[in-house]
Order: structure tokens, then sequence, then C-alpha cells
């Protein structure tokens, strides 16, 4: 169970027939995942689909503790479904889409996505490294689809201006590959992070020194990569780069800022967002509140500015997102009372037994192939959950700096960029480039994203066996 002090009791031995039924109600939902686009659904639909299924079953065939829960030490009658969500991960989601979204009215993110255009002065290869590094930045602090409608948009603008609409496909695939290796730099950037993050207890300080020596080198070599492979090179002539510049001049980076007051306020208010979840795990008081109540909280004093509309922007919030998540975890809660996480535990625990090297690179690779082909968030979820299951070889908890968490997290971070599929952000800059009206089929796609997706699953598995 997901809810804080909640105690269970041991499960009863579960029938190994009633165990592959549920695990055949596990493949139907992840093969409903990958087909989305096909079941013209909302993913909350079919995962609540498959929570009420879930839950009906598990009433007919499990012994599901159905309460009165402990919960510090007072006896709660609740619902099964409400303690078997995780809430500390819905009120980060929550807490920092609202933060974000206000946030960005501000102007401050198209500011400094105008000024860095400006600072290129219109030269394409220097443009792609600058807003590459904008994308990775904005991935690591916003979440990554909100990072690549930002960088998207702001280049399809920047790029037709300069008349380099022929070079957009290349910034849109590049900025789409990095937006999942930005994701990788903070423990709130992206999801499958906050849910192993919190399984595996990992301080937001002590996840970016472990990733951020990756992201540096991967962002290096993803942009060489993709100025390599989409032409794009530096203008060859004076007159070529006098026009450029002369193009650029015309760019406003205080268009989209209202009011420089709350300009000023936007900006040191994300600086504070980022220290406060910084240090969220060792500040008084606050440790006991958790990162949930530190988003939430700035979410509602930036909310102060909009006092008489802030259901405008309560209408904006991927309440979709939300309801997915906690219908998985209800989803997740069943199968684990029906032991088909100790099944899936058994394959691990013999990917593991390969040993310290073989079996945590097959993880790894495993978590990314998975990853390309359906959510990353299930899947982040469930390993998360079978691999705090299984013992150490000499007991004790696994400690956060094990490689198997972060073998979970580089591969279902990673995956995404194998596939048009793979990660929501890659889908929106597909959904760019067809809005353009630039031709990309599903197999082109993934023609033009293998080099990347290797070349980055390559230094995961050297970076997490050998370096961490």
């Amino acid at each position: 169970m997901a809810f804080p002090g909640l105690q269970e009791a041991a499960h009863p031995e579960v029938p190994f027939g009633t165990t592959m039924l549920f695990a055949a109600i596990l493949v139907g939902l992840i093969a409903s995942m990958a087909l989305e686009e096909k079941l013209h659904a909302k993913k909350s639909l079919i995962v609540g689909i498959f929570a009420v299924i879930c839950l009906f079953l598990g009433a007919v065939l499990l012994p599901l503790p159905f309460g009165p829960y402990e919960i510090g030490g007072q006896q709660i009658d609740l619902p099964i479904y409400i303690p078997a969500i995780n809430w500390g991960v819905i009120a980060i989601i929550l807490g920092a889409s609202l933060f974000v979204d206000v946030t960005a009215k501000s102007g401050l993110f198209t500011w400094i996505a105008i000024r860095l255009t400006k600072s290129s002065q219109g030269d394409p290869l220097k443009l792609l490294w600058y807003y590459g590094l904008m994308t990775v930045a904005f991935s690591a602090v916003l979440n990554n689809v909100t990072a690549m409608i930002i960088v998207g948009s702001l280049s399809t603008v920047s790029l037709s201006k300069l008349d380099r609409s022929d070079k957009l496909l290349g910034f849109l695939l590049i900025e789409g590959f990095l937006t999942n290796v930005g994701g990788l730099l903070t423990l709130i950037s992206s999801v499958p992070n906050i849910i192993v993050g919190t399984a595996a207890g990992i301080s937001f300080v002590t996840f970016f020194l472990k990733a951020s020596p990756f992201v540096a080198v991967a962002t290096v070599v993803s942009l060489v990569i993709g100025a390599k492979v989409f032409g794009i090179r530096s203008l060859a002539t004076g007159e070529e780069r006098a026009e450029a510049a002369r193009l650029v001049d015309g760019f406003d980076e205080n268009d989209g800022i209202e009011s420089e007051a709350f300009f000023w306020f936007g900006a040191v208010m994300l600086i504070l967002f980022i220290i406060a979840i910084a240090t969220a795990s060792v500040t008084p008081y606050i440790n006991d509140l958790g990162m949930g109540f530190v988003a939430l909280t700035f979410a509602i004093v930036m909310l102060i500015r909009y006092k008489h509309e802030v259901d405008t922007f309560y209408q904006t919030i991927d309440w979709d997102l939300l309801g997915f998540f906690a219908a998985l975890f209800v989803v997740i809660n069943v199968m684990e009372h029906a032991e088909v996480l100790a099944l899936i535990g058994v394959g691990l625990e013999r990917m593991i037994a390969l040993g310290p090297t073989l079996g945590t690179g097959a993880i790894l690779v495993s978590a990314a192939l998975f990853s390309s082909v359906t959510d990353n968030i299930p899947l982040a979820a469930m390993l998360a959950k079978i691999i705090s299951d299984i013992p150490m070889a000499g007991g004790g908890i696994r400690p956060p700096t094990d490689p198997l968490w972060w073998a979970v997290i580089f591969g279902a971070n990673l995956g995404g960029n194998l596939t048009p599929i793979g990660s929501a952000s890659t889908l929106v800059a597909v959904t760019i480039i067809h809005k353009q009206k630039i031709p990309l089929s599903f197999a082109s796609f993934v023609k033009k994203a293998a080099p990347f997706a290797l070349a980055q699953i390559v230094l995961a598995l050297i970076y997490v066996l050998f370096v961490m």
C-alpha cells in the first residue's frame, strides 16, 4: 500500500491460476496503452476501466485487505482504493503543474528563448546548440511536454523568420530527443523519476549529482549527432551572417511580458522553488510534509497574482494525467495482492542473478525497449515496486545509490526516444512536425531516431555500470 503509515496484513497464498488471470489483465492494460491513439480514448479512461475490473475481480477472487487500516496509531475505515494511491506523487504533479502554468504567464520562459535566439545572431548551428541546451534546462525544471511545446513553438517561429524552415524537422526531432535527456536531470523533471526516486528514497540533490554528468555528455553527443545527421552548419559568408543578424533584430523578447513586476517575481519564485524542492528532504518540518507540500505551496503563492481567475488555471490542469495516476496505483496495488508483481520479480531476480554488471545492464535495456512501445509511467511504477521488494544479497534495505534503481530511471526515460509513441514529448514533437506539413512516417521516425537512442542508451549503460 502507498498510504503513509499504513500497516498491511501478510498475503495468504493466491492460486496460480488466479495470478495468471490478473497477469493477463496487466498485459491487456499495457497493450491498450500502446494502442491509445488507435482506441481514441484518453489514458485515464483506459486505466480507469482496468482499475474497476481489477477491484471487482480482486474482491471476488483475492483476499484484499478491506480495512480498517491503522494510520498513525488510529484505526480508520477507508475504501480500499484510497490507501492504494500514492498521494505524495499526485501532490507533486498537481502543484508543480500549477506553478509552471502560472509562472509561464509572466513571460519568463519566452523571454529566455528569444534572448538566446538573438544571441545566436541567426546562425543555425549556434541556434541549435542554444535551443538544445534550453530544451534540456526547461525539461529539468518543467515537465517534458511543457518544455517541448514552448521550445518547439519558438523553433517554428524563429526558423520561419530566419528563412530556415528547411531545418525545422531536424530542430524539432533533436529537441524532442533532448527532452528525455533533460528529463533525467532532476527528481521532478519526469514522472518516472518521481515514482522511482520516491520508492528508492533518492533526495533531490543526490539525484542531480548522480544524473548531471550523464546528462551533460549525452546532450553534447546528441547535438553533435544531430548537426551531422540533419546537415545543420554555421553560416559560411559575411553576407549570410549580416542578413541573419538583421532578421534576428526583429525579435522582441519583451512582447510576452504583461507586467515587469510579475516577470521578476516569477523569476525569483522559480529560483526559490528549485531551492525549496532541492532542500525539502533536509529542511526541518518540511521533510515531514514532503515535496508535494512544497509544490502545492508555491502553486498557491503564484495563484494569488490571479486570485480572481484561478479557475482558468484549474481548467488547464492535466486531469487526465492525474486520473491516470490514481487508477494506475489502484491497478498496481491489486496486482501486488494477486502476486503478479512477485511473479515478475522472479524474472527480475534471474536477471539480477546474472551479476551486478550483466544483470543491471539487462534491466536497463529491457526498461528502454518496453518504454519505446508503451507508456513508461506504469513500467516505472511496476519496476519500482518489484525492485523494492527484492531482497539485497546481504540483507537490508536497497540504498538510493543501488544501480538497479538507476537502470530503471535511465531505461524508462531514454527508451522514449526509440519510437514516436515512446514518450509524450516526442509525440508532441511529431504533432508539431505534422502541423507544419512536414512528412514523417512511423518508420521514418524510427530510422532517424535510432542513432540518437542507441548512442544515449550505450552511454547510459557505460555510466550506470562503470561510472556511478
